[in-house]
């Protein structure tokens, strides 16, 4: 890696900061209001209408100011330059749809396994994590990621044994578990603490000893018991160390933007129940650590923001007084409030009840932004067990036609509504969410975790034919991995973690479906002229890659999986850096 100065004082500049400790810059009088940067020597891909790739992007105040080689005055600026030698770029990552304020109320120092191609790989990744850790602190992993990603078929599946996690972390307490509620796996420091505390382990016949059982969503189960136990011993501070911890894994993978969805009101106010799942939050005070960070100014990544709403009174007070009180599009490009989502009211988060209608035009009447997700379920509070995708639509135009009728041309048309998730839809419903000026946001990494050939999709060439807009998400970190690389394999190749085609005729692009992660993305956050490309005058947010994602001989399909950031910029500052490849990031460990 290779890093320059512009100015030709530099050197007596340089002397006198280092022995003030300040940054090299800072005592130059014509850098006090701060440094550009220039990246140069690079293959950067634009991904705007132009699809230019060039070698160099000035910044200057958190903007792309050029774009191409030699554009752009900084001769008497303090201009910061980084040869990427000839490495490729992209655009900022937007994931448009995940969960990362959920992945930062995790109990312990959380360890993404999601990379992971193997048991060892797996054990690899927990022992990297557990090395740079305070003693006595719980390396934990809970959801987002499958024992099937450790196994190709038609090799049975199973979790890391009690010997296998005791031998690779001995001196911390680990817990893993899959999913909402389990099941999941603990080496011997944990097991001790689990069963004092009456857990139980390894009690279910033909089970390893370190196996902890789970169970159905919302009913208490060993792992979700355990995961009420690590939750009590959270402080504030822990927190904040979990988000802090959540955005460093994003960086390094090239998310730079989420938009978050929320997450399920706890039972119990402040510390939950053991019936909570790993998708259960404080909704008074989930939000503590975000807030916190940012006035600190230590957000490294942009969060926004949609509020998830469940609510079983048919009135729905709380959503009329959040309507009242709050503010949609509110805040600046680094936290902002964006709309409602992914659930709008009922207590059964199934729409087509009564609260959801309620909710729903109440969120119209205010001119919110709603999403809404399908799973293709059958919904089981209405009569002939319709699916989800279509009460969801036809709801909307119920509500859309209700607007119009009482005086409201536009209706919903402007509010950019999101059907998210989206296995299956049907042409017609496609065109029926176009006509309300909604989108559909689609996600890869569930299907690669556990799709199958009959639970598949999404039908990713017919959403694009459509003409609707459509972007990329991850909804991690539940049911589905963050990383965007590993969505974009599954969309790419329609493989899933056991190597299984499932999801053939529907593949796409590698160029179509990284657009779909960033140009297209801009639309899904009313953001397309501050996010998504590198284009003079939007946001500085870019990627440089540990390879060439564009090219099929440098990166195989089967490769893509393990792509991630050497290099992530955000806001025009540097938030991640490993150009000299000496990054002792955990999560990389296995990865070559």
């Amino acid at each position: 890696m290779e890093i320059t100065f512009r100015r030709a004082s530099f050197a007596c500049a340089a002397l006198a900061a280092s022995i003030a400790g300040l940054p090299v810059w800072a005592d130059d009088q014509d850098c006090k209001h701060g440094q550009s940067l220039r990246l140069v020597n690079g293959k950067i891909h634009t991904m705007d209408a132009n699809n230019w790739i060039v070698s160099s992007v000035l910044i200057k105040n958190g903007k792309f100011a050029a774009v191409g080689e030699g554009r752009g005055e900084d001769e008497r600026d303090c201009t910061r330059a980084i040869n990427l030698e000839g490495r490729t770029a992209v655009p900022g990552i937007i994931d448009s749809h995940n969960h990362i304020v959920l992945l930062g109320l995790r109990p312990g120092r959380d360890a993404r396994l999601e990379n992971a191609n193997s048991i060892g790989e797996a054990l690899a990744t927990l022992a990297a994590r557990a090395a740079e850790i305070q003693p006595g602190e719980w390396v934990t992993s809970i959801g987002g990621f499958s024992r099937n990603q450790f196994f190709r078929a038609p090799q049975a599946v199973r979790f890391p044994t009690l010997a296998e996690l005791t031998a690779a972390v001995r001196d911390h307490p680990v817990f893993i578990m899959e999913g909402f509620s389990g099941p999941g796996a603990t080496n011997a420091l944990g097991k001790a603490f689990l069963m004092a505390n009456g857990v139980p382990v390894g009690t279910v016949a033909g089970q390893d000893e370190g196996f902890v059982d789970g169970g159905a969503f919302g009913v208490p189960t060993p792992c979700t018991t355990a995961l009420f136990l690590l939750r009590k011993m959270q402080t504030r501070d822990s927190m904040q160390q979990g988000l802090r911890d959540a955005m460093r894994y994003a960086a390094g993978i090239g998310v730079t933007t989420h938009l978050d969805q929320g997450g399920f009101p706890f039972s119990v106010p402040l510390v939950g129940d053991p019936s909570d799942g790993a998708a259960s939050f404080d909704r008074y005070r989930a939000h503590d650590s975000v807030r916190a960070l940012y006035h600190q100014g230590e957000l490294t990544n942009r969060i926004w923001i949609n509020f998830l709403h469940v609510e079983e009174n048919v009135d729905t007070p709380e959503l009329r007084a959040r309507l009242l009180n709050s503010w949609d599009d509110f805040g600046d490009n680094m936290l902002r409030v964006l709309g409602i989502g992914e659930f709008t009211a009922s207590a059964f988060i199934a729409p087509g009840t009564p609260a959801w209608f309620n909710g729903t035009r109440l969120v119209a009447q205010a001119q919110w932004r709603n999403e809404n997700h399908s799973l293709n379920f059958p919904v089981f509070a209405l009569p002939g067990l319709p699916l989800d995708w279509r009460v969801i639509i036809d709801g909307w135009q119920n509500v859309h036609d209700e607007m119009v009728a009482a005086g409201n041309p536009d209706g919903i048309k402007k509010l950019r509504w999101v059907l998210a998730h989206v296995p299956v839809i049907t042409p017609d419903y496609l065109q029926k969410l176009k006509n309300l000026g909604g989108g559909v946001n689609v996600l890869g990494g569930w299907r690669w975790l556990t799709g199958t050939a009959t639970a598949n999709g999404p039908p990713f060439r017919e959403i694009l034919a459509s003409g609707i807009p459509v972007g990329m998400s991850s909804d991690g970190m539940q049911i589905s991995t963050m990383s965007p690389w590993i969505n974009l394999y599954y969309v790419v190749t329609g493989q899933n973690a056991r190597g299984e085609l499932i999801n053939a005729g529907q593949t796409i692009g590698r160029n179509d479906a990284l657009r779909l992660y960033t140009a297209d993305n801009g639309w899904f956050l009313h953001a397309e002229d501050k996010l998504g490309t590198i284009e003079e005058g939007k946001l500085a947010d870019l990627v440089v890659l540990s390879a060439d994602y564009f090219s099929q001989s440098v990166v195989p399909d089967e490769r893509i999986k393990d792509l991630h950031s050497v290099l992530t910029i955000v806001n025009g500052k540097v938030v991640y850096n490993d150009l000299d490849g000496r990054s002792k990031a955990y999560w990389k460990a296995g990865l070559p």
